[in-house]
């Protein structure tokens, strides 16, 4: 073997190991990559997730379900035919339901409580605006607790925190929405009938406060199940926020 061949073979050789070297570093930079994302706690994304995140996450999560809640509940019978959250007639007022039954009245008790559902559906309507004020003007300090707490910890963060809010805003749309459908009139023959008896005790429930709360109650059972989807099922998390925050529970 001549000198000018054994120079061929090592600088083979010399490259083989250096090109060898370069590839193991390689794998072991990425390697050592992703164990420091593991570290930073988000099983396999390059960032961390962050407390911003988790909070822009809950905020999206309420705004898709105060939307898909709204569509839901003002849709013909979206209240009188879901039994979850269906308008009975006022406990309260039974009394005049039951006088009313007796004298033969019972599909006007039974159109009575059909308006004050299709009330409550045409309040719903503007349920989703309503919602989405709320819930862009909160402030969440314990977005973790509530991430990681129950399947509706969004929804009851919400109804604890702006109940009232929700509800004078949502009063004067029922009033609207009663005197469109023309609640009153159905319920005027029931209460009549009933107030016929000198020995009755009067009975008027404030329509309009129980259709209100009762309203605002359904559409948070509504807003309950848009966040059980949205926790559960990768398909309803429609942006890259949400699929980032809520796909971190997946793991």
């Amino acid at each position: 073997m001549n000198f000018k061949t054994v120079l061929t073979l090592a600088f083979i050789s010399i490259s083989a190991g250096a090109f060898a070297q370069f590839d193991l570093n390689k794998y072991k930079n990425t390697a050592n990559q992703d164990m420091n994302n593991l570290k930073g706690g988000n099983k396999g994304s390059s960032a961390p997730l962050s407390n911003d995140d988790i909070v822009k996450g809950l905020k999206d999560a309420l705004s898709v379900g105060s939307n898909n809640a709204g569509a839901s509940g003002s849709k013909v019978d979206g209240f009188y035919k879901d039994s979850l959250i269906k308008l009975p007639f006022p406990p309260d007022a039974d009394k005049v339901r039951q006088t009313a039954v007796s004298v033969g009245m019972q599909p006007q008790v039974d159109q009575f409580v059909l308006s004050m559902n299709r009330a409550a559906e045409k309040a719903a309507v503007k349920a989703a605006p309503i919602f989405l004020n709320a819930v862009t003007s909160m402030g969440i300090d314990d977005g973790m607790k509530i991430l990681k707490g129950p399947n509706n910890a969004a929804t009851q963060y919400l109804q604890s925190k702006t109940s009232q809010q929700l509800h004078d805003a949502f009063l004067p749309i029922v009033q609207h929405a009663v005197d469109s459908v023309q609640v009153t009139r159905y319920w005027k023959p029931l209460v009549d009938t009933y107030n016929k008896d000198p020995f009755a005790t009067k009975v008027n429930p404030d329509l309009n406060e129980y259709i209100t709360q009762k309203a605002l109650s359904g559409l948070f059972i509504l807003l309950a199940a848009e966040e059980l989807k949205i926790r559960q099922n990768p398909a309803a998390r429609v942006d890259d926020i949400l699929k980032k925050v809520f796909g971190s529970l997946d793991k």
